[in-house]
């Protein structure tokens, strides 16, 4: 049984999908960030393949990508970084990312590679339905990876089931339709949580964008399976102090451990 099934079977409130940025802040920092993640409460990770171009990410985590970049971050190098992983990671772990550089990359080798280091799943935000259900879909689930299809308060509900219908793991529900990093008003991301609840859909449900503290994750935690952190979790590392300290600190506050 897939690990994101296992992980909703045995816990359905409050999870905590956390989002890193590979390569970020260091070259080799992400198996460290990752072991911190998991250390310290974190039920999901989410790390997120560098790209110079990233459609949905707002600018904290655009600037992390470029950083990552830099250092020399490359889909070979991360899975280089991953080749153990599940020597010491026992969580979920998610890549997130876009299409170009996994094309570039060659799709199918992607997912074997993706499939032979332990990776659980993939959030490609700008993999049109179209070409999943006729072109890669196929290449995805032949690896045994989830596919998470994200979802916005302006998503018609045809549109939301069939991408529910689709989509295995969680679903990903944008709080709303703007970039990460954003505050958000979290009374109308209520309305719109609330009307996801009672839709009854067949997939776990995680928000994500404007997820930040302790405050945002209990409020979004009232109507959902739990909730995705990523700017303010790169916000935090990008202080330049010792991971280790910094995840536990982010991750305590957040839980309100």
């Amino acid at each position: 049984m897939a690990r994101l099934e296992n992980l909703f079977k045995a816990q359905s409130k409050r999870v905590l999908n956390v989002y890193c940025t590979a390569g970020y802040p260091d070259l080799n920092s992400t198996l460290q960030i990752m072991e911190s993640l998991q250390e310290n409460g974190a039920n999901i990770i989410e790390l997120g393949m560098p790209y110079s171009d990233p459609l949905a990410d707002g600018e904290v985590i655009q600037r992390s990508s470029l950083h990552a970049l830099s250092n020399g971050m490359t889909l070979q190098v991360l899975f280089e970084q991953l080749q153990e992983m599940r020597k010491t990671i026992h969580i979920p772990v998610v890549l997130m990312g876009y299409m170009n550089p996994i094309l570039q990359f060659g799709f199918e080798a992607f997912c074997a590679r993706a499939k032979e280091v332990g990776v659980d799943g993939l959030i490609l935000p700008d993999l049109p339905l179209y070409e999943f259900e006729n072109i890669y879909g196929k290449t995805i689930k032949d690896n045994g990876l989830d596919f998470i299809f994200l979802v916005t308060p302006e998503t018609p509900e045809e549109r939301l089931r069939k991408l529910d219908s689709l989509s295995s793991g969680f679903l990903y529900a944008v709080s709303s339709s703007a970039t990460t990093g954003k505050d958000k008003d979290f009374t109308q991301v209520a309305i719109y949580l609330e009307r996801l609840q009672q839709m009854n859909l067949k997939n776990p449900i995680l928000v994500g964008f404007g997820i930040k503290d302790k405050q945002s994750f209990d409020a979004v935690n009232e109507f959902t399976n739990g909730a995705i952190i990523g700017s303010a979790y790169i916000n935090a590392l990008s202080k330049g102090e010792d991971v280790g300290v910094i995840t536990k600190e982010f991750l305590n506050e957040v839980l309100g451990n």
